[in-house]
């Protein structure tokens, strides 16, 4: 047995869409170790779109041993870890065996399209109740959709067999032996009330879901159960892990993350917020306190690119769409359809508008999909009613490159500053875990390495936004 250094360490795994990552912190919030472990989605349907959750399991036992294995050999000790996860991302498993029953339906999964038509009527009722828009990428969709068309599924239900739950849930249960969810992730099924935190009778009889299939809901930093002596301590969604990381626990911070997908994230203090068209969630909780979130999420950022890749025949090593985006300028609209809009229109899976790009280049039409990107968080913070709401508006991720985040500043007329420490998700588990073990903690703003400010003039700033406009008609009508 090593004998272990005095100071703590905390081990985090960000289990994202394409890739599950582990990293050891040091208690000054500092990676000592990290590894990654590349995982695929299947698209057997249009608009189907699933993860394999025993893969995604064996590839966090994996990189959790390699975190041990690390600590043991630097004699270094670890007193707790945290996850963060995708959050809309859905499954059934068996209450016995914990092994699924289905695939994991993605968060970019929109087959329960059907399911969101019937409760259309229900659609305000719905928002006002769990905090987000009727879609068919939540969980109560997708378990409507799921049991309507399985039997053996729907008698394991009925037979009180099978949980239905977020990945977190599944991992946790796999991990630590408790089928548990936490606020920020519960928020994603569209089964909880958003004011009571707690699973909503009329939301559960619109969405015909027994309540003995669903986990029970606790804190995002609280008692997760124990993984080889381990304590898991924090389970939160990754958009809000984001934020946390970029020093966003005042009421009022406003931040941007973009990767496969992504989000502007406003935190809104202490009280649940209602805003049409967006998400209004919570952001962390622990057994004293509840922080909530005001979010407008974009369902394609580098998603987007990929599908582009597939659409223009273009290999991936010759995409690298921000050196394209940078040396060219459009006059077209691009609308993909292949995963939906998400705010604040919430249009599930449609034809992909091409506007104005009848006779463009490959370069063109890569452009005009990154510009959607921008135009959607346009119309996201005029939702938020917070337009030219900071001096400068902080954005991270791995699809935050040049040209993005100059065309949003140029959008919105507000410098945008690129964050230069990577991996925020990751560091806002370190520093609620690192709270959680009484250590003091100082959630600071990232430094920026290069600020964009707005460059575009208003008269061409106003014939873009008129042709989105125009274009987006076609899409929400």
């Amino acid at each position: 047995m090593p004998a272990f250094s005095g100071e703590s360490n905390f081990l985090v795994l960000d289990q994202g869409t394409s890739s599950t990552k582990c990293f050891l912190f040091d208690t000054h919030g500092q990676v000592v170790f990290s590894e990654r472990i590349k995982h695929g989605l299947a698209r057997p349907k249009p608009h189907h779109v699933e993860c394999n959750a025993e893969e995604i399991y064996h590839a966090c036992t994996r990189l959790i041993q390699k975190c041990i294995d690390y600590a043991n050999e630097q004699s270094l000790k670890i007193c707790s870890m945290g996850l963060a996860v995708q959050r809309s991302t859905f499954l059934f498993w068996d209450k016995e065996t914990v092994d699924p029953l289905s695939p994991a339906l993605s968060w970019q999964d929109s087959r329960a399209v059907s399911v969101v038509d019937e409760l259309q009527k229900f659609g305000s009722k719905i928002h006002k109740r769990s905090g987000v828009p009727l879609s068919a990428h939540f969980g109560g969709a997708k378990f409507l959709h799921m049991i309507n068309n399985d039997s053996n599924l729907r008698a394991k239900v009925e037979s009180s067999e099978a949980w239905f739950g977020s990945l977190s849930t599944y991992l946790v249960n796999k991990l630590t032996g408790k089928p548990v969810i936490d606020h920020t992730v519960a928020g994603r099924s569209q089964l909880m009330n958003i004011d009571t935190l707690a699973w909503d009778n009329k939301l559960l009889s619109l969405f015909e879901t027994p309540v003995n299939c669903l986990p029970e809901i606790i804190p995002t930093v609280g008692a997760f159960g124990n993984y080889e002596s381990i304590p898991l301590a924090c389970v939160i969604g990754d958009q809000q892990s984001a934020l946390i990381g970029q020093g966003g626990v005042q009421n009022g911070f406003l931040a941007m993350n973009f990767g496969t997908s992504g989000s502007v994230l406003l935190n809104s203090g202490k009280s649940p917020q209602h805003n049409e068209g967006l998400l209004n969630n919570v952001l962390y909780s622990n057994e004293h306190v509840v922080y909530y979130l005001t979010e407008g999420s974009i369902n394609a950022c580098n998603s987007l690119f990929y599908w582009l890749e597939t659409e223009l025949d273009i290999p991936h090593k010759d995409m690298i769409w921000d050196q394209r985006c940078a040396q060219t300028e459009t006059n077209g609209v691009l609308i993909a359809g292949f995963s939906g809009l998400a705010a604040p229109y919430w249009k599930s899976g449609f034809e992909t508008v091409y506007s104005n790009l009848e006779n463009a280049d490959h370069n063109e039409i890569v452009r005009a999909g990154m510009e959607s990107i921008g135009f959607l968080v346009h119309d996201i913070m005029q939702s938020m009613c917070v337009a030219n709401h900071a001096k400068m508006i902080p954005a991270s991720g791995g699809a935050a490159r040049e040209p993005l985040l100059q065309f949003i500043a140029d959008i919105l007329d507000t410098p945008i500053g690129h964050t230069t420490m990577k991996d925020r998700t990751a560091y806002g588990v370190f520093c609620l875990l690192k709270e959680h073990n009484g250590e003091s903690v100082t959630f600071s703003v990232p430094a920026c390495n290069v600020i964009f400010d707005p460059k575009m003039d208003a008269e061409k700033l106003n014939v873009k936004l008129e042709a989105w406009k125009s274009a987006l008609q076609s899409v929400i009508h």
